[in-house]
């Protein structure tokens, strides 16, 4: 008999059996199997779900802890107790002479909820510090802030993802699910199959755009004024849902005063897409019985990256989609727990449940279950560029905690980073590999990884997932619980620290009882009788809620609502000195920065290192030939990649992937201009040379 479980990358959260098989050499290894039984994926699996068991085995699998001396000193193994012994102690003498605020954490969207949970609550109580943020602050800040200003709440899809196949017409914004999701397009394809039409919106014609319909190709950084032009054609054309904006919203006088000054020439002019192809996607989503609007981090990862999703709301509701069974707005969640990873408390402004930190309810709630006094509980803190752009400052952290994240390679303008993580007095890394990051750090604490832990994800849908053990972890390696718990310990920190996963949601259950992301009514069980379950859910004996806003939007009046957004470009504009945009992704072998998929051979051997895709023009012009190195320069720092010539990309535009490390580091180029209310970094787009590189001989 296999395990039941879940691929550790994405949000999708495929299912798939893992069983282990006896080896020829007297040991065993795990086999994946792909389930049927899961709607995500019924049965598929991408070439990252298929190698999922390899991490397994890596080569160079942490399995003792890791120590320097001192800050010149190599990385030597220790033991258990000497590590922990250090970090608390560090932290304990920092605190002491700088305040509770010289201890940070960094956490990760791919913990469970357990674990993301219980970050928090250690980060708040034993350390009593405010300076918590994580890595899905770089991926899904900027739609859960738009769908929070519009509909009250944020979770990712409008219904299950098994919706999609029924409707008429999905225009995607800034997604390319056919290379980083390929089993989501399964449900696309059979939407197409059953006539409805696949619209992209891309600057990039990607494998997703390849299969559409319609492919849309703005200028980077032109989202709000493609979104308010295809809004003004939608009121134009008659095909605005005057009822439903009547009876379930409000602000629409002035979204609609903002997106007349939009008219299709106008907006052809701003974003190169054409004024016919614009009335063609109109014309589209307007007559479909059923239809959605998705967002993904093409359209959400920029500086205006909130009013970017939200102008694609305004669209959404215009037509009336939002809170109808079969339509809606929704995001796509790229890290596997980038839900529910930001719902329970490792969000810099958080507390569990999607409490905002700084309401008195919400924090004397919380505060009963954690056993404190609410005065206890620290306000918010930095978010994470600013966190991580603080360390070793002047009234910045002096320590680092950090699970689950490598922003040495996927944080913006990441030399910056770099050479403030090495500022620290204490860099603390818990890792099953030695990330980049890791092997900068002064303590290495080897932690288990997704098949030797059990715990709970919450997917991209709102439906929360079981993760079963399968293997037991490598003797001297241990759970990202049972390292908080022996470091809450040592800190003398107050209350129970469970290492069991069971114990840790039922207490996230309490804690998230009456909250948005309420999992009270959640159990083990439930998951497992019902194949997942949705939030909110407030009793156990309540279904779960898969389509939430059908009766009411959880605003104060019941009403989504739109809110008005001008275009304005992208903070850092293309020049005589940087005249070129980069835009960075994603591609089908590798996930985020690499750390787990460039030690898979079969990922590896698909894609190797890093490129420069770049339209046969613009190679020309610059004489940089196709498979030819080539350097790219931005304010912030230059890479060397070879070059990738392709017609699929605008002349203006280069794309990187942002995958590796060394000389291809993508992230050394990109801006980390912020996002004023979701504080997202403008990873999308920033202006860039290029020209080829010179031999050392000429």
């Amino acid at each position: 008999m296999g395990t039941p479980a879940h691929c550790p990358y994405c949000a999708l959260q495929c299912g798939m059996t893992l069983t282990r098989d006896a080896t020829g050499t007297g040991g065993t290894a795990v086999r994946v199997t792909p389930r049927d039984d899961v709607p995500a994926n019924r049965g598929g699996l991408c070439q990252k779900g298929w190698t999922a068991a390899e991490l397994l085995t890596v080569p160079d699998r942490l399995t003792t802890p890791l120590m320097r001396a001192r800050r010149d000193a190599p990385l030597e193994p220790c033991t258990w107790d000497e590590a922990l012994d250090r970090v608390t102690a560090e932290a304990g003498r920092l605190r002491a002479l700088h305040g509770p605020d010289a201890v940070a954490v960094f956490g990760g969207g791919g913990l469970t909820n357990e674990k993301a949970y219980q970050l928090g609550r250690f980060a708040r109580i034993a350390l009593g510090t405010s300076q918590i943020d994580y890595n899905g602050r770089f991926c899904m800040s900027s739609a859960a802030a738009a769908s929070g200003r519009a509909f009250g709440m944020d979770r990712g899809l409008p219904g299950p993802v098994t919706d999609l196949a029924a409707s008429g017409a999905v225009l995607l914004a800034g997604g390319n699910v056919a290379e980083t999701m390929p089993p989501f397009m399964r449900h696309l394809t059979e939407m197409r199959d059953g006539g409805g039409a696949l619209i992209v919106v891309d600057p990039r014609r990607t494998a997703t755009a390849r299969r559409a319909d319609l492919h849309l190709q703005p200028a980077p950084g032109t989202d709000i004024a493609l979104a308010n032009g295809l809004l003004h054609l939608v009121i134009a054309e008659g095909l605005a849902d005057e009822e439903y904006i009547a009876a379930r919203t409000t602000g629409f006088d002035a979204v609609r005063t903002v997106v007349n000054g939009y008219w299709p020439g106008r907006v052809e002019r701003i974003t190169g897409v054409p004024v016919p192809l614009m009335r063609e996607a109109v014309r589209l989503l307007g007559r479909a019985s059923r239809a959605h609007v998705l967002t993904a981090r093409g359209a959400e990862q920029h500086a205006r990256g909130t009013d970017m999703a939200g102008s694609f709301i305004n669209l959404a509701l215009a037509l009336g989609l939002p809170g109808r069974a079969g339509s809606g707005y929704g995001c796509l969640t790229g890290q596997g727990n980038g839900q529910g990873g930001r719902e329970h408390g490792q969000k810099a402004d958080q507390l569990p449940g999607y409490r905002r930190i700084d309401d008195p309810a919400a924090r004397a709630h919380v505060a009963e279950v954690w056993g404190v006094d609410p005065d206890d509980l620290p306000g918010p803190g930095r978010s994470a560029y600013e966190l991580l752009s603080a360390l070793g400052t002047e009234g910045g952290p002096r320590a680092l905690l950090l699970f689950g994240s490598n922003p040495v390679v996927s944080a913006p303008r990441a030399a910056a980073v770099q050479d403030r993580l090495d500022a620290l007095d204490l860099l603390v890394v818990a890792d099953f590999v030695p990330s980049e990051t890791a092997r900068r750090a002064d303590v290495v604490l080897p932690a288990a990884q997704w098949a030797e832990e059990s715990g709970t994800m919450t997917n991209l849908e709102g439906r929360v997932l079981r993760r079963r053990r399968a293997v037991p972890p490598p003797d001297g390696v241990r759970t990202d619980l049972e390292i908080i718990a022996a470091l809450a310990g040592r800190l003398g920190a107050p209350g129970k620290w469970s290492t069991d996963p069971a114990e840790v949601f039922g207490e996230l259950r309490r804690a998230s009882a009456g909250g948005t992301a309420d999992y009270s009514g959640i159990t083990y069980e439930r998951i497992e009788a019902e194949g997942g379950v949705f939030w909110p859910c407030p009793a156990e004996d309540h279904p779960g809620t898969p389509r939430p806003y059908l009766d009411r939007f959880p605003t104060p009046d019941g009403r989504a609502r739109f809110v008005p957004a001008e275009h304005r470009g992208a903070d850092e504009d293309v020049d005589a000195d940087y005249p070129v945009y980069l835009t960075t992704g994603r591609v089908l072998a590798q996930y985020q920065s690499g750390a787990q998929t460039r030690r898979v051979a079969a990922l590896t051997e698909a894609a190797p290192e890093p490129f420069a895709e770049l339209h046969p023009d613009l190679a020309g012009r610059l004489g940089i030939e196709d498979g030819a190195r080539v350097r790219v320069a931005s304010r912030r720092g230059a890479v060397t990649v070879r070059a990738r010539l392709t017609a699929d990309i605008r002349h203006d535009t280069v794309f990187i992937p942002f995958h590796w490390a060394g000389e291809g580091r993508a992230n050394l180029l990109t801006n980390p201009a912020l996002d004023p209310v979701s504080r997202m970094p403008e990873f999308k787009v920033c202006a860039v040379r290029l020209e080829p590189e010179v031999p050392p001989a000429a």
